[in-house]
């Protein structure tokens, strides 16, 4: 079986280890974390040899650079631009969904993650681990 690395954007700790324990219960446990939007676009892009995530999970309030701006980035590369991404984030503000539906992510939900939902947007989208 193919690994599946997930990339897992979030610099609050609680929502980290809450974020892991729910995808670890999946049987998702290869998961790479970015504490912060710089951190995760070196990376992506940086790093020898980059990271190709199977899945992005991304917040948006993010420090240095705005999850917005990852996500931008992240559409921007040919290589990236068809990674799967879902946004987990507690902003339930209007303009950030409708922003990040435009940027194409698979999904928006709010803190703190649900494994099951996760599972099952992954399912629906034909990405089942």
């Amino acid at each position: 079986m193919d690994t599946k690395t997930i990339l897992l954007v979030e610099d609050n700790p609680d929502d980290e280890f809450l974020a892991l324990r729910a995808l670890r219960r999946h049987g998702l446990q290869d998961v790479v974390v970015a504490r912060d939007g710089e951190q995760a676009v070196g990376q992506l892009f940086e790093a020898a040899p980059p990271l190709d995530p199977w899945l992005v999970l991304l917040d948006l309030k993010l420090p240095k650079m705005n999850g917005l701006e990852v996500l931008r980035t992240i559409r921007s590369e040919e290589r990236t631009r068809h990674t799967p991404v879902i946004v987990i984030s507690s902003s339930q503000e209007e303009t950030d969904v409708v922003k990040c539906r435009e940027l194409g992510v698979l999904a928006y939900l709010t803190k703190p993650i649900d494994g099951e939902k996760i599972m099952a947007l992954l399912a629906t989208a034909g990405l089942s681990f």
